[in-house]
């Protein structure tokens, strides 16, 4: 098979994004990367990681997949999960405290840091609008992410959240209550849950 074609059947076996590491892996020399991009069928989308041109607009995709540490919270995963209908602005990730976020805040998205230990709770995959795999905080996490980020947030996408998180089939209340403890939100979301419930 000519370099090219395998270059081809390696970005569609891979979600459509690559890295030249990956390419170099695969025994593909880079230099063919160029090839399709001067065949336009490819960009460049940072630094050594190229896509196909429709997976450049899957920009949750290419997010996560640039920023392997991050994940995708507050307004983004509330958008993903169907609690609000507003496309976010900004797409907002999480990181844990320490991580190095220059590189994601000068890709313009919005950059929450945690401590370490409460990094990975609630942290769960699920698809973006293009049906590819990201990795987002469970509706639980997120709901107690926004409580405690609503001094920042429009009080109107706080309300519709929660509104339509509590009308939701796949709510888990008992998840909520326990991760609203450990994220010390616990009475402001009772003072919530009691107009809502």
């Amino acid at each position: 098979m000519h370099f090219t074609q395998k270059l081809r059947e390696l970005f569609k076996n891979s979600s459509g994004i690559l890295s030249t590491k990956e390419v170099e892996l695969n025994d593909i020399p880079r230099q063919y990367l160029w090839v399709l991009k001067n065949k336009n069928e490819i960009q460049m989308i940072s630094r050594g990681v190229y896509a196909l041109n429709d997976v450049f607009e899957d920009k949750m995709y290419a997010i996560s997949f640039r920023f392997k540490k991050a994940i995708s919270s507050q307004e983004t995963a509330l958008y993903i999960h169907n609690l609000t209908d507003r496309d976010p602005l900004l797409y907002t990730v999480t990181v844990p405290s320490g991580y190095n976020t220059s590189m994601i805040k000068k890709s313009g998205l919005e950059v929450h840091t945690v401590k370490k230990d409460l990094f990975e709770i609630g942290k769960t995959a699920a698809k973006t609008v293009y049906g590819r795999d990201i990795t987002i905080y469970d509706k639980e996490r997120t709901i107690c992410d926004i409580i405690r980020n609503r001094n920042n947030m429009d009080k109107y996408v706080l309300n519709e959240a929660l509104k339509c998180y509590v009308n939701s089939k796949e709510k888990d209340i008992y998840k909520l209550m326990k991760f609203a403890k450990i994220f010390r939100v616990e009475k402001i979301l009772d003072g919530y849950l009691a107009v809502l419930l």
